[in-house]
């Protein structure tokens, strides 16, 4: 694990490759610190983790690379955190979807379509998660990094007022 610190040097076409894809994930780190909407982003081998900022509880913003596929998700270890967004949308009668989707739009995505996944996953997370219409196998690494950091911004902000993603302003 690295945090994020320097300058961020291209390494090529996005593979599989562990140094390619630590490249792809400083890009998009990059572009959302100067989003500053994080507390800490940190760069995996095969993943970005950006912790929210502001949550109740512990969470964090990700973008993966799974079965060649690239995913933005919000995830938690709090049932209640994920509980309270579901609330929060039920209560509301929103269409997480179209939030996410009109997040995206505003964040300039190319093709903001794709349907959320809720489940609790292998490492017991309670995970909101998304397909981004990118090919990880492109040779323009920086428009692809550029369109998942659109992504995980437009997730950031789809989700920013859910539930108790937002600690209550003081009196």
């Amino acid at each position: 694990m690295r945090r994020i610190a320097g300058a961020v040097r291209m390494l090529g076409p996005m593979t599989q490759d562990t140094a390619t894809m630590h490249a792809f994930f400083t890009q998009i780190s990059t572009i959302a610190r100067d989003a500053d909407v994080f507390d800490e982003i940190i760069v995996e081998d095969n993943r970005l983790r950006c912790v929210a900022r502001g949550s109740a509880e512990p969470a964090e913003y990700r973008i993966d690379l799974v079965d060649g596929e690239v995913w933005v998700s919000l995830s938690t270890e709090d049932r209640w955190l994920s509980g309270s967004i579901e609330g929060d949308l039920m209560n509301s009668g929103d269409d997480l979807d179209e939030m996410i989707e009109e997040e995206c739009v505003d964040q300039g995505c190319k093709d903001p379509h794709s349907k959320f996944e809720h489940f609790r996953d292998t490492e017991m997370r309670y995970t909101f998660r998304s397909k981004i219409g990118i090919d990880p196998n492109s040779s323009d690494t920086g428009a692809i990094a550029a369109e998942a950091a659109r992504w995980i911004l437009g997730y950031e902000a789809a989700f920013r007022d859910l539930g108790d993603m937002s600690e209550p302003e003081e009196d």
